[in-house]
């Protein structure tokens, strides 16, 4: 008995510890996270860090914005939440008309786990924004955007209302620390990258020109070449990457269209902007470039102009991709 009561001691004692190390280690951080969840599988790998990191209370995941109009988008990442224990994270989505998208891995996940939440059911993502930054301590907030910039333009567009006597910008301005954005290729690019664009010509050039706090991007170029997934094979047929995953292998357009009845290996774009936002890692994973501006073009092509008084950053990859895939594939696991 007295071992047992030991043991019970010593294993609470330890996770105790643990959890304080983590929270001083890499501070817990108050994260809102807006995606276009539902194509590329890599906004469902993100999901699923995040999740972990906020398990280890390392983050406190404050909400998940939906940018994809898909019907089944909010009601996925309801269901990858509540599987990872956090059903409980607000979800917002943009007003606009519902469509159904069947390559999208929303449906499989929404149909095959539980959740209760719906496009229905769901603020529309600019009242809970504002909530959430009204509500927050000043300089608190880190955003990491991996979609197309909608629900940031509509936030900045917007006035003073019951939420806050502050306007969109002033809100930001007075709650956000630091906006994580994955998007466009740097230093320059001719290629019309898709969160940059997103078929909504304008946007992004319009967030960046009325965001007046702190960016850093993780740009195209940091994760194309970063491959995951494969290694989801291994797991439950039930779990939600390995759902998600293999849908996306099978019925995404421009994957291999041979389809052997496994999950390909991906790039690995969003994630990168998960790593950055929640563990840092500058003089480890990457450095950062400073002293320039992101200037993208309507239909979402960037170019890096000198600018001693800008807030943008971008960074660059140290890491050896291999390596950084396999850093990536055991935060998305829960294995570290």
């Amino acid at each position: 008995m007295m071992r047992r009561l030991f043991s019970t001691y010593y294993w609470g004692t330890l996770l105790f510890l643990l959890t304080i190390f983590n929270i001083t280690c890499y501070g817990q951080k108050s994260i809102i996270l807006d995606t276009d969840f539902g194509g590329d599988a890599d906004d469902l790998g993100a999901l699923a860090m995040l999740n972990h990191f906020q398990n280890r209370n390392e983050i406190k995941l404050l909400a998940v914005m939906c940018w994809n109009t898909e019907k089944y988008a909010v009601s996925a990442i309801d269901a990858v939440n509540t599987y990872y224990g956090n059903p409980d994270v607000p979800i917002g989505t943009r007003s606009a008309e519902a469509q159904i998208t069947e390559w999208n891995h929303t449906r499989i996940l929404a149909d095959n786990l539980p959740h209760d939440a719906s496009r229905k059911s769901v603020p529309e993502t600019t009242g809970l924004y504002r909530q959430i930054l009204n509500d927050a301590k000043d300089q608190s907030i880190t955003i990491i955007t991996i979609g197309p910039l909608l629900n940031i333009k509509s936030l900045l567009l917007s006035k003073p209302d019951d939420i806050s006597p502050l306007s969109g910008p002033e809100l930001i301005e007075s709650k956000v620390k630091e906006f994580v954005i994955m998007g466009g290729e740097f230093p320059n690019s001719d290629r019309r990258e898709w969160n940059f664009d997103g078929n909504m010509k304008g946007i992004t050039q319009f967030v960046l020109a009325n965001l007046k706090v702190p960016i850093t991007f993780l740009g195209y170029e940091v994760g194309v070449d970063i491959k995951t997934g494969e290694v989801f094979n291994e797991l439950d047929v039930n779990a939600p990457l390995y759902l998600g995953y293999f849908h996306f292998s099978k019925y995404c357009p421009w994957l291999n269209s041979n389809f052997k009845g496994r999950i390909y290996n991906n790039s690995t774009y969003d994630q990168t902007a998960v790593l950055y936002a929640v563990r840092g890692g500058i003089g480890d994973y990457w450095h950062r470039i400073e002293n320039g501006v992101c200037l993208p073009d309507p239909e979402g092509r960037t170019s890096w102009e000198a600018s001693d008084s800008s807030l943008h950053s971008y960074l660059v990859l140290d890491w050896s991709r291999t390596e950084m895939a396999q850093e990536i594939e055991k935060f998305m696991l829960g294995n570290f």
